[in-house]
């Protein structure tokens, strides 16, 4: 018995020396080079789209040299990479914690744009990626806190170079979030829950009224009032309908 365990004791140490040898010799992911070179590097990497080998060598050189020369650079070289892997829960970190450690920083409309564009991407749906599928009828949380991020960049930094686009941004986004309103207010009309529906039909009259769904919203209100029997409302939203729809069939 003693012999038994004397060998298993061997066995173990033998097997517990051999890992340690092999940790010890195992080479690191990205070879230590001065933080010039890797940085250089990682440059390299990102111009040839090579953004997993770019993540790799910026989060070695964010670690390694924290107060390095391109410190500030490198992590916002590191946003980036993120947002292009769609590793969204990364890209927004690193993106608040530097706004917070930078207040000032020259670059913030940059990083406000950024987040937007990675919000923007985490409500993109699987399907919707894969077939061409519009789901604007899912949760629009990440939508909504996109459609801030790029209001939040034109209203404080009116003259940056992404203003235009997040503006463009923002119209798609209104629109979308006014889809999801009116899908709501649909599935109230089917379940008869007409106040419901009328609710959801004022959001996009008050909230998305240059959207093209403002036209289904009258629609809807004007339908949930009939099948109230509220007459007076139901021809407010008709007159509504007729100023700014004349050719819709309700008001024919």
């Amino acid at each position: 018995m003693k012999k038994i365990l004397r060998l298993i004791t061997t066995s173990l140490c033998i097997a517990l020396i051999t890992a340690g040898c092999s940790s010890h010799t195992e080479k690191p992911k990205v070879e230590n080079k001065p933080p010039v070179e890797l940085y250089q590097d990682a440059q390299k990497l990102l111009q040839s789209a090579s953004f997993e080998k770019a993540k790799d060598v910026l989060e070695a050189l964010d670690n390694r040299y924290p107060f390095g020369e391109h410190s500030e650079q490198v992590q916002m070289d590191l946003i980036y990479t993120y947002y292009k892997l769609d590793e969204t829960a990364l890209a927004l970190a690193n993106i608040d914690r530097f706004i917070r450690l930078n207040p000032t920083h020259q670059d913030l409309d940059y990083l406000y744009y950024i987040r937007g564009l990675t919000n923007m991407e985490a409500d993109k749906h699987f399907f919707q990626t894969l077939f061409g599928i519009d789901r604007y009828n899912r949760d629009p949380g990440y939508a909504l806190q996109a459609f801030k991020d790029f209001n939040r960049l034109i209203t404080n930094y009116k003259d940056s170079q992404y203003a235009a686009d997040a503006w463009q941004r923002m119209v798609f986004i209104k629109n979308k979030l006014a889809r999801y309103e009116i899908a709501i207010a649909e599935w109230y009309i089917e379940r008869e829950a007409f106040i419901a529906a009328i609710n959801r039909a004022k959001i996009v009259l008050n909230n998305y009224p240059d959207t093209a769904s403002t036209e289904q919203a009258l629609e809807i209100m004007i339908d949930a009032y009939d099948k109230l029997g509220l007459e007076q409302p139901k021809d407010n939203a008709l007159a509504v309908l007729k100023l700014n729809y004349p050719e819709n069939n309700l008001v024919n």
